[in-house]
């Protein structure tokens, strides 16, 4: 079982880079930035706070504390990136310090307990809580590349109105083991 949560999880974290990946192109320039309101949050905002947030939680990831003295967090949610270019860097930047941390955990590190914010986690737990913050996040970036996208939205999962097709290609095939993100992945590169 162990052996499988590190892949599993390695999965999971690429499928969520890849939506925002796949959001990034279909949202014009000056649209990363917008924002409804000063309470909420840009593309351009999301992107810069999950940054922030995998280099404090991953540099380091066994052994010192997730929330390191040199994050500013209330930082990441000035709305101050000003190209493309410079979110992309920070994006691919934040997923770098992650699978490189990833990559490197062994199945005797799970049970190991690690700090965020001076409370123990197990590494599973720390990595699970991760998963579930990442993925808030780039919902909200999906969410927000849907309403801003000019030039029509490209599905990202099964579109709407093709889950019936969509089926019928699956169950036409015989049975196999697979992660769910596999058929999205393999599905969705160019």
């Amino acid at each position: 079982m162990t052996n499988d949560y590190l892949e599993s999880v390695k999965k999971l974290f690429e499928y969520y880079k890849m939506l925002g990946d796949k959001t990034f192109p279909q949202v014009q320039d000056d649209k990363l930035f917008w924002q409804y309101n000063e309470d909420s949050n840009s593309i351009a905002t999301i992107v810069k706070h999950l940054w922030g947030n995998m280099l404090s939680r991953w540099t380091d990831f066994l052994t010192t504390d997730g929330e390191k003295e040199t994050r500013d967090r209330d930082a990441e949610f000035e709305n101050d990136i000003k190209s493309r270019e410079e979110l992309l860097d920070k994006w691919n930047e934040g997923w770098n310090c992650l699978f490189n941390s990833i990559n490197s955990l062994k199945t005797e590190d799970l049970e190991k307990i690690v700090y965020i914010r001076n409370q123990g986690h197990t590494v599973t737990e720390a990595i699970n809580r991760q998963l579930a913050h990442y993925a808030y996040h780039i919902g909200q970036i999906v969410f927000l590349g849907k309403m801003l996208a000019e030039n029509g939205w490209t599905s990202l999962s099964i579109p709407k109105g093709k889950s019936k097709k969509y089926n019928q290609d699956k169950f036409s095939k015989p049975q196999e083991r697979g992660h769910f993100t596999d058929e999205f992945l393999n599905d969705k590169k160019e």
